[in-house]
């Protein structure tokens, strides 16, 4: 179907332009003859919001300690939290842990196995962020397997292990690692000491899969780099975008190598890390972040980037990019990002009137509606314009 967005003021690469947006099929085109309407009046055209890392749907797999539902409708109830805010691109953080519970290898297989089945009715384009644990050394041949999907994975190395050994930052979380696992605290502490024993073989296991992500264009992710140094050594395995760096000077090292850093939204929307971690709108202002995510918060990342407008629209189209292009960049996905002729259409629009709490108003992925909070062609809206009068 052919599309043709008018009225509307567009975000086209930096600059706000009052011209139609045409749609022909799933891209953005020059013209579309014949297309059908949509008035958006009033109304910002952004390019969708591209999430490289969230594990918000957690919540709807496991909304108390134990509690758990199905997976399909799990998937299809984050997929409406998605559209509606705003993100048409989603990478889901499937954690492959050696914990039992809700990020356990089994529930991996499962979340893994029910998104291949629904894939392809679900409104958001959402792909898989393989998460891995890198203490879960009895995963490696399924996680390679998994490498292999299409659409291509993110593969994030993640350490949790060392930091609940080590670390009061993460030890402090002991209670709830357990809770989540569905163990007590003395047989989670018990499991962990068994894990921990074997740590020697970690970093060969870390090299051989980097290796297979390498070999198959996975991109590659390093989670929580708490050093410079660290940041070298995931750089020399094919990380080459920091997620989540804990210190400032691990970003610091990122940008100088001309890397993107990402950082998660909600840390801008809440005005800091909930944990301790770098404070993401310090780093933004710094040059020192470069994406930023849902993380834990689906409705964030638009957030996120309205407030740092601070009201100005100027601004909000020097942000936008961190929720939108940049995280395309760090995806691989060149197709998206961008509100210009041949990109995927993929796009939102926006009531920005309260610029301090924006609403998606529409939804656009690949060309097709998939969220619309009113109606948008221009004779409903004509009517019920009528009707006030």
């Amino acid at each position: 179907m052919s599309w043709q967005i008018e009225n509307g003021v567009s975000l086209v690469d930096g600059d706000w332009v009052e011209r139609p947006i045409y749609i022909a099929g799933n891209a953005i085109a020059e013209a579309a003859p014949g297309s059908a309407r949509i008035d958006a009046t009033g109304l910002l055209v952004l390019p969708g919001i591209v999430d490289v890392h969230g594990d918000g749907f957690e919540r709807q797999i496991m909304p108390r300690p134990g509690v758990r539902f199905d997976m399909k409708l799990a998937l299809k109830d984050t997929d409406r939290q998605l559209v509606a805010n705003g993100i048409t691109t989603a990478f889901h953080g499937v954690t492959v842990s050696w914990e039992p519970g809700l990020r356990s290898a089994e529930a991996a297989r499962r979340f893994i196995r029910t998104l291949c089945e629904v894939r392809d009715d679900l409104g958001c384009d959402t792909r898989l962020h393989l998460r891995w644990e890198t203490f879960a050394l009895g995963q490696l041949d399924e996680l390679r397997d998994w490498l292999a999907l299409a659409p291509t994975p993110i593969l994030a190395i993640n350490d949790h292990t060392t930091g609940s050994v080590l670390k009061g930052t993460i030890a402090r979380k002991i209670g709830q690692m357990a809770e989540r696992s569905g163990l007590s605290r003395e047989d989670y502490m018990a499991l962990l000491d068994r894990v921990w024993s074997r740590r020697e073989e970690v970093p060969a296991a870390i090299a051989s899969l980097a290796a297979t992500a390498r070999a198959n264009g996975n991109v590659l992710l390093a989670h929580d780099e708490s050093s410079p140094q660290e940041r070298a050594g995931f750089r020399a395995l094919g990380a080459v975008s920091s997620e989540f760096p804990m210190t400032i000077e691990t970003a610091r090292a990122a940008r100088d190598a001309g890397e993107d850093v990402i950082l998660g939204a909600p840390n801008v929307v809440r005005g800091g890390s909930h944990n301790g971690a770098l404070d993401a709108t310090q780093a933004i202002q710094q040059g020192l972040c470069t994406v930023l995510t849902s993380d834990y918060h689906y409705p964030s990342p638009l957030y996120a980037a309205f407030k740092l407008a601070c009201g100005n629209r100027d601004a909000l189209a020097t942000y936008w990019p961190l929720v939108s292009e940049n995280p395309a960049r760090v995806a691989g996905l060149t197709d998206r990002g961008r509100l210009v002729p041949g990109k995927q259409a993929n796009l939102i629009l926006v009531d920005g009137s309260d610029m301090e709490h924006p609403e998606v108003v529409a939804t656009m992925v690949s060309g097709h509606i998939v969220y619309a909070r009113r109606a948008l062609d221009r004779g409903s809206r004509a009517a019920r314009a009528s009707a006030a009068e």
